[in-house]
């Protein structure tokens, strides 16, 4: 006998054709309660990978590639530098980092190589050999291991995530391949696990290398990805007989916004100063930045959508089931988002452009960055993504 469903004050009622009696009741699947069930299994898959990635490590391996999990408010800041040209960094003081003796050739730039560090992760947009990430290298691992970590991260990303890490770690052996002379190369990107990988207790994945720095905060139904830097250098890259431009999505969904804009939205949008490099990139946890740009309430409902598309980029490298909650809480704060523009307008087809760009919410921060270094911005961009209220997870984590 066939079943009629139908909505009464907020239960899902079920009768069969012709029933007229008391009838069952069960309440209808909440949106909150089907992505918390979706979020329940995916952390649990995350859990089993990670294990699974632990497990191919004898005790003293373990030891190199797992510590401990303690939850802060916020990143640091971390300077680094050397005692003297060819000499491994060493971790120094703000005082240290900016002495005469610190500068010299190979020495890094005044004020030593900036990284931020959260407990034992230490992440940069400076290569790895200028800021040491804890963990272990990708070049050191097995064949074994190295399967075990790519399957982690292929669980907790979404598969446009992981085709994004895959394009940013081939432009950076591009890099290798030309004989860079700092480390470079898919075998330095280095993979740490904080804590104990768990489905109920919080605990951290970071992953990274020079243009690259995951974190990713595990905690019960809640996976959260801020900070997290993403980057190339080159931008555009042949390998296995095609062409990538990495973080073309990213460059060209802004450009599509900023071409929607009207004439009056482009004066609003359009900083009237140059903006050359990150303004909140690692070592800026916790600071507060004053919105500019165009507000998110003064865009039509297309042009939202054309910004909700931009933000994805980023929110979206995460699993979709830790993602959809993140963009529905960035699409809740849009009207209150702001879109700020510096440099040109318009780009190459094919080519990434070199402009600068930031979106600010209440609960984001994006800036793409276009990089001087290398002569070619084009083919050189940093960029960051944060969450100023829940830096590392801490909305969940901290009491």
């Amino acid at each position: 006998m066939r079943k009629i469903s139908f909505m009464a004050g907020g239960l899902l009622l079920a009768m069969a054709p012709g029933v007229t009696g008391p009838v069952t009741a069960r309440a209808a699947p909440d949106a909150a309660n089907v992505e918390d069930g979706a979020a329940i299994r995916q952390t649990r898959a995350v859990t089993a990978a990670a294990r699974a990635f632990l497990a191919t490590f004898d005790d003293a391996g373990r030891s190199q590639v797992q510590f401990p999990f303690v939850t802060r408010k916020s990143g640091t800041l971390a300077r680094f530098r050397r005692a003297g040209p060819g000499q491994p960094v060493q971790p120094v003081t703000d005082a240290q980092a900016s002495a005469p003796t610190a500068r010299g050739p190979g020495m890094g730039p005044p004020g030593g190589f900036v990284g931020e560090q959260y407990g034992t992760a230490v992440w940069s947009n400076f290569p790895v050999s200028d800021v040491p990430r804890p963990g272990v290298r990708m070049g050191q691992l097995t064949a074994a291991q190295r399967a075990a970590a790519l399957h982690l991260l292929e669980v907790v990303l979404s598969p446009a995530g992981y085709q994004k890490v895959q394009d940013i770690m081939g432009a950076d052996q591009v890099l290798a391949d030309d004989g860079e002379p700092f480390a470079a190369g898919r075998a330095v990107y280095t993979i740490a696990i904080l804590g104990q990988p768990d489905a109920e207790k919080p605990w951290m994945i970071q992953f990274g290398g020079h243009h690259l720095g995951l974190n990713i905060v595990i905690d019960g139904v809640h996976g959260t990805m801020t900070p997290t830097l993403t980057g190339a250098q080159p931008a555009l890259y042949r390998a296995g007989g095609r062409t990538v431009r990495v973080l073309s999505g990213e460059n060209d969904t802004a450009f599509a916004l900023l071409d929607a804009l009207d004439a009056s939205q482009r004066r609003q949008a359009i900083l009237p100063y140059g903006v050359k490099d990150l303004v909140q990139g690692p070592g800026h946890d916790g600071e507060t930045l004053v919105p500019e740009g165009i507000r998110g309430s003064a865009l039509t409902a297309a042009q939202k959508e054309m910004l909700m598309g931009v933000i994805t980029q980023w929110a979206g490298i995460v699993n979709d089931a830790y993602a959809a909650p993140r963009l529905k809480e960035i699409r809740d704060g849009l009207d209150s988002t702001w879109f700020a523009w510096s440099g040109p307008t318009t780009h190459a087809p094919g080519h990434n452009g070199s402009s600068y760009y930031r979106i600010q919410g209440p609960r984001l921060l994006i800036e793409f960055s276009p990089q001087g270094v290398g002569d070619d911005p084009t083919l050189h961009v940093h960029t960051v993504y944060r969450d100023p209220t829940n830096s590392y997870g801490s909305r969940y984590t901290m009491p």
